[in-house]
This record gives C-alpha cells, sequence and structure tokens, in this order.
C-alpha cells in the first residue's frame, strides 16, 4: 500500500458521496448522481440517476461545450441554444456600423443566411470520462517536488492526450480533480463550423446591461442559436459551404409548461472555476489585494476602452464584446469584495481550518507530520508568485505584443519533439492559434490598442515594487515610446501575421520588426517567470493533493458533502425554484414577467425595449405562453441551484429533463458562492423558456426555429 492509502483507507473510493447538508449545493460529476439516487427522489426528480450518469444517454447527451459558456442541442441539426452573451463575440464579429447586429439583432430565416461564428468557436460534445489517476501519479517519487515533478506529470498527461487523439475528430484534456487528488481523461468531438443562427436585440438580450447585471429583479432575454456544421461523413470538418448540419443523437424537448415556486429543476453545464477548499490565508490574499487591484485595472482599462473608441462607431463595435466581458468580470469581483465585506467567509474558514487541524492531529499527523508546514509555506509562494503575474499581465496588456509573443513562441517549440513541447503549443494547437490570431481581424483597432498599452505601463509603474518580476521593468518601452512600435510593425495585418507562423525562430530573431524584436528580448524574462511558475505547481502538485485527501477525510467524518471544485468540466447540480431574503424584512420573489420591462423602459439604453415588444406586452399577446399564476408571461426566475462562471448557458432542466431555462447569472449576493455556499442566500438566475419562446413567435418571427425545436405545450404555429 502506498503511503496516502495508509493514511486515509476510507478514501479508496471517492465515487461514493457523502450524505448532503443541503440539496442545492454540490457541482457535481455525473458518475457521483447514482450514490444521490436518495436525495434527487426527494426533491422529486423522476430521471433515474444511473441515466443522468451516462454521457452517452439523454440528456447528458445533449449538453455541450461552447469553451467557456455552456449550451444545448435542442434539435436533431445541430441547433444550440445558448445565452446571448455567450453568442456577442459571433454577433460583434458579424457587426459593423452600417450593419450592426448587436443593436438590430439577427435571425437566419434558412441556412443559407446563417454566418460563421468564428474562427475559434467551437462546440465541444463529451462523449467519454475516464479516471487515470494512476497513470498520472501513480509510482512517482513521493519526495519529488518542483518543476521536475510538474514535467513528469506534463508528461504523463501529454502522452495520454495524444493516445486519446488518435482520432482527429476528437480534442482530449486530462484536467485534475480535488486540487490534484484525482485526474481524469475527457474526451470530446470537436465541432469547429459553428454558425450564428439567431439572437435577438441587444435590447433584449443584454436588458438591463452592466446595471442589472448580478442584479435582482432581472428581465433579460439573454438567449441566442448556434448551430453546428460537419462534413457529409458526419466528422468534424473546417468551415466550408458544403458542410451539412450535425447530426446530433440526442436533443432536449423544449417544455411551455414552465416552473412554478418550489418545483425542483436539475442543470446541467461546464462550470468554471470555484475555490471552496481553499485555505483561509488564499481568501485574505484575493480579499484584501489580488481583487481590489483587479477591480482598479478593469476600470481603468474600460475608461480608456471608452476615451479612444469615441466618436467612432465602428471601433465601438469592434471593442463592444471586448468592454463586456472586461465589464461582466469587473463587476463580479467587486460583487465577491462586497460579499467578503457582508459575511467574513476568511473568519469562517477559520474555524473550519482549526478544526481540520485539531482532527488531522489526531488521525493523520502521526504519519505526515510536516504536512501542514509545507502545506503553509507552498501557499506563500503561489500568493506571491500570482501577484507578479498579474503585474506582468498589466505590464504587457496589447494584443499585437502578445501575438509577437505567441508567434515567437510557437517558433520555439517547433525545434522540439512534438511530445516535448509545452501544452498550448503542440500540433494540435496550431489550429487554434491560427484561430486566434486571425480573430483580431474583427477585433483590434491599432490606436486603441496602442492607447490601453500606454495606460497599462503607466498602471504597472505604479504598482508596489515587489510585485514586478525580476528584470521586466529593463525590458519594457517607456510609454511614451509605444506609438513608435505600432507605426513600424506590420503586424496589424492579418496575413502578416499569420506569415510568420510559417517561419523559423531564426528568422524571427532577425526580423526588424519592432513588436517581433521586442517578444524575442522578453524571451528569457518570461521563461523564467514560466520556470517559478513550473517550480510551485510542482510542489502544489506534491503538497495540495496530500492535504485535499486528509481535507476529504475529515469532511466525510462530518457527513459533509464531498464535491470537487469546478474546473470547466461537465458538473450536474440540483435544487429548486425559491425565493431569497437579502436582507431583513425584504423578500425577492422567484419570477419577473415581462410589465416589469415596461417599468424599467426609459427610451435609453439599457433600459430600452423594443417597440414590438412594448406593443406586444401593453396588447397583452401571450397566448400559451401565459403563467396563470403570474398572469403574465414570466421572464426570468430564480433557483437554488449551484453555479458560477462557465454555468452561463447551461440548460435548466425540470423533473422530466426537459428543457425549461436557460442559466446566465447569478444575484450580487451569490457572488461569494465561488468561495463559500450559503443556502440561505444562493440563488442562480435563469431566463423562462416561456419568455423566450414568446419572444421568438411575437417580436422577431423566428417561426422556423420554433417549428424546428419539440416544444411541448406550444401554440401551434
Amino acid at each position: 500500500m502506498n503511503r496516502r492509502t495508509r493514511l486515509f483507507p476510507l478514501l479508496a473510493s471517492l465515487t461514493l458521496a457523502a450524505p448532503l447538508a443541503h440539496a442545492d449545493e454540490g457541482q457535481w460529476q455525473p458518475y457521483q448522481l447514482p450514490e444521490l439516487q436518495k436525495e434527487l427522489k426527494q426533491l422529486g426528480i423522476t430521471i433515474p440517476a444511473r441515466q443522468l450518469a451516462d454521457l452517452g444517454k439523454h440528456p447528458m447527451s445533449a449538453i455541450v461545450s461552447l469553451g467557456g459558456c455552456s449550451a444545448s442541442f435542442v434539435s436533431n441539426a445541430g441547433l444550440v441554444v445558448t445565452n446571448h452573451h455567450c453568442a456577442y463575440g459571433a454577433v460583434q464579429r458579424n457587426s459593423s456600423a452600417k450593419r450592426n447586429l448587436i443593436a438590430d439583432g439577427f435571425l437566419a430565416k434558412t441556412r443559407a443566411e446563417e454566418l460563421p461564428a468564428g474562427a475559434s468557436d467551437r462546440i465541444y460534445v463529451t462523449d467519454k470520462l475516464e479516471n487515470v489517476t494512476a497513470q498520472v501519479t501513480g509510482g512517482l517519487d513521493t519526495r519529488l517536488a518542483g518543476a521536475e515533478r510538474h514535467k513528469q506529470i506534463q508528461s504523463r498527461i501529454k502522452a495520454l492526450i495524444a493516445e486519446c487523439e488518435q482520432d482527429k475528430a476528437y480534442r482530449c484534456s486530462v484536467p485534475s480533480f480535488h486540487r490534484g487528488l484525482e485526474y481524469y481523461r475527457i474526451r470530446q468531438l470537436a465541432i469547429r463550423d459553428v454558425r450564428l443562427v439567431y439572437a435577438p436585440s441587444d435590447k433584449i438580450g443584454n436588458f438591463g446591461g452592466d446595471v442589472d447585471n448580478f442584479e435582482w429583479p432581472r428581465h433579460t432575454g439573454d438567449f441566442a442559436f448556434l448551430r453546428a456544421y460537419v462534413g457529409k461523413d458526419g466528422r468534424p470538418a473546417d468551415p466550408s459551404p458544403d458542410n451539412v448540419p450535425y447530426h446530433s443523437k440526442d436533443f432536449l424537448v423544449v417544455s411551455a409548461a414552465g416552473l412554478k415556486n418550489g418545483d425542483p429543476i436539475l442543470l446541467a453545464g461546464y462550470p468554471g472555476r470555484t475555490s471552496r477548499y481553499k485555505l483561509p490565508v488564499e481568501i485574505r490574499a484575493a480579499r484584501d489585494v489580488s481583487y481590489p487591484r483587479r477591480v482598479q485595472e478593469s476600470q481603468a482599462d474600460l475608461a480608456v476602452i471608452a476615451q479612444a473608441t469615441a466618436g467612432n462607431a465602428e471601433w465601438a463595435v469592434r471593442y463592444a464584446a471586448v468592454a463586456k466581458s472586461i465589464n461582466n468580470g469587473m463587476k463580479k469581483t467587486q460583487g465577491l469584495i462586497d460579499g467578503f465585506a457582508r459575511k467574513d467567509i476568511a473568519a469562517i474558514k477559520d474555524t473550519q481550518d482549526a478544526e481540520f487541524r485539531q482532527w488531522f492531529a489526531k488521525n493523520g499527523a502521526g504519519s505526515e507530520p510536516t504536512l501542514l508546514a509545507e502545506l503553509d509555506a507552498v501557499i506563500a509562494e503561489d500568493i506571491a508568485l500570482t501577484e507578479q503575474e498579474f503585474a506582468m499581465a498589466v505590464a504587457t496588456q496589447s494584443d499585437l505584443y502578445r501575438a509577437a509573443r505567441t508567434l515567437y513562441r510557437a517558433a520555439l517549440e517547433r525545434k522540439k519533439p512534438d511530445a516535448e513541447r509545452e501544452l498550448g503549443y503542440q500540433e494540435r494547437d496550431q489550429a487554434l492559434i491560427k484561430a486566434r490570431l486571425t480573430r483580431l481581424e474583427q477585433s483590434l483597432v491599432p490606436a486603441v490598442d496602442q492607447a490601453r498599452w500606454q495606460a497599462a505601463l503607466q498602471r504597472y509603474a505604479r504598482l508596489p515594487a515587489a510585485t514586478h518580476p525580476q528584470g521586466l521593468d529593463a525590458k519594457l518601452p517607456a510609454a511614451e515610446a509605444v506609438p513608435a512600435l505600432y507605426a513600424n510593425t506590420l503586424l496589424n495585418a492579418t496575413a502578416n501575421r499569420l506569415s510568420w507562423l510559417s517561419k523559423d525562430a531564426a528568422a524571427i530573431e532577425q526580423s526588424e520588426d519592432p513588436f517581433l524584436r521586442l517578444a524575442v528580448a522578453n524571451q528569457g524574462l518570461a521563461e523564467a517567470m514560466e520556470q517559478r511558475r513550473k517550480e510551485v505547481d510542482g510542489t502544489l502538485e506534491r503538497v495540495i493533493p496530500r492535504y485535499m485527501q486528509a481535507f476529504i477525510a475529515f469532511k466525510k467524518s462530518q457527513g459533509k458533502p464531498v464535491y470537487p471544485d469546478a474546473n470547466s468540466t461537465l458538473r450536474v447540480t440540483f435544487g429548486s425554484v425559491a425565493p431569497y431574503t437579502p436582507r431583513d424584512g425584504i423578500i425577492k420573489g422567484p419570477f419577473t414577467k415581462v410589465e416589469g420591462i415596461l417599468e424599467k423602459h426609459n427610451g435609453q439604453a439599457p433600459f430600452n425595449a423594443p417597440q414590438a415588444l412594448r406593443d406586444a406586452v401593453q396588447a397583452k399577446r401571450f397566448g400559451a405562453y401565459r403563467d396563470a399564476a403570474l398572469g403574465s408571461v414570466p421572464v426570468n426566475f430564480l433557483s437554488s441551484a449551484d453555479t458560477t462562471g462557465g454555468n452561463s448557458g447551461s440548460a435548466v432542466m425540470n423533473s422530466k429533463g426537459e428543457l425549461v431555462g436557460l442559466n446566465f447569472d447569478s444575484t450580487y449576493e451569490s457572488v461569494t458562492k465561488d468561495w463559500y455556499f450559503d443556502t440561505a442566500i444562493t440563488r442562480a438566475i435563469h431566463v423562462d423558456i416561456r419568455y423566450m419562446l414568446w419572444v421568438m413567435q411575437e417580436v422577431d418571427g423566428a417561426h422556423n426555429l420554433l417549428k424546428e425545436m419539440t416544444i411541448k405545450g406550444a401554440p401551434r404555429r
């Protein structure tokens, strides 16, 4: 038996979930659901848990990833529904000042009218998951740490990926779970011809804008449709007019019957990152240092973008998606800061940590006497390095400079055998690198990029000196020297950027392009920073899994839920439609209705509802989408589901697995759930499917899509 098994034999199988403290909490891996059959049944979910655990069966086979957002198939012809903000980049890339699809919306009445979503857009269909922990960490010397340990783990991961990707139709990954305690190999069909089908005007899809973001009540129609296309042989293919819609084996049936307060829901998607098992010191570092700096940086960058694009409608369109993304991240981060101020989560974690350490002293310290000291030391290193990485990101905030760095790094990596290249630069990554360089064509204005970088360099200079990576200051251009770089580069043209992809490192090193010269000059410093990260990660990979194994045993001894932090892999959560009380004397109900749009409408963005929508509400043309209890069409609703970033676009299903909504946000009070799940106030915000269907019918006339989907309880069309 190895050291780990001797310490905690009750963890021989992590497939057994502990009894739930609350049915709402938990971002469960599908394979765990059979152990939760009792809780699912008590909640009212009628789908057998074993069916939910099977990635090849409905409904999980219909749930897909967009590589940052979640989505689901809603027809057998590759039609995918997701959030408006998840398709925002595709809308922006097809927009111009003269044809502004962001403001006007877009609907393809025929498949021939569907537009390319973007060179780097993908639809990922997960079809296989394997526990490969033994292959990744088995047999590693327990004393091995630092960069060498990290190198060995990465080498094993790359070999597992290469084996999985022998069929080039698939994209594989080997993420860690429980902070490195377990590893799973995940295989996904990677569909790379993605097209925009329908997105309502942002007056619907982004109604309320950043003002309402993370707020309740909401009245946002955050939905859009994409379509997956493949070659005539049914396999993924590069975008081509000859491609055909992907035949999705399973898709979600849409239920127009809706939900009522207290009804059970299932939610499936790809949540991004949570930090519920981090230490109190990590919370304080985020709360007191990292998050405030991020907010300040975002505010400053947004101000520069606004000033640089002012008076130029074309430039404003090009940076619309960038600004929206920064705004969303900034408000969430500010929400985390405010949430930490309302509830001292660090103090709560202090108590939990003290309880764990007391338990560990009796149950594990004899075999692991140095574990906690090692843990505290490596966490301190990680926090310090993270601050320097943030500073470097600020200092290099230029799309053109980052493109130059990518080109040079890719050329250097091509010198190595493919198996020895860094992840992200192997042959499997070349198409995505090319797509990222191409995508700048629709989202880059050199003058705006220049303004952003000049301002960022000035902000970097004001960051604490201790956060400046060693040697970086001497390598950076002065802010006043930046305009000359942009005046003399040719990388602002897509064709020129792509031409360097086929050239070797020596050619780049001889280039006179100022951005390439700067990338070459700074490569040694970048590699030094990477090496430091590998050293820290290697030690984390040695220490954190041992800590997590002990902590999970501690949690199970208390009968508390054990699920891994979110890591952008497929998860299922469940709960119910529920109101909440954010503060004394205030109860916020679980539904909003279309009349609320009229109450908020003032004719000015972001509260400028389309005339057609207002007319339909005033005429009470609600049809079959009218909720009897509300007497109106519901717009958004709340549930107690456990979600985070990446869950945007996740399918919200009723007890039968029918689509009844789309997840798109959380209440402001819920933002700190990334660190701590508070059952009383944590609520996710969803688009009610009845509002989506009503807008499609009464406002935008998307009758072709209504006919394509299978809708239960829908009116005749």
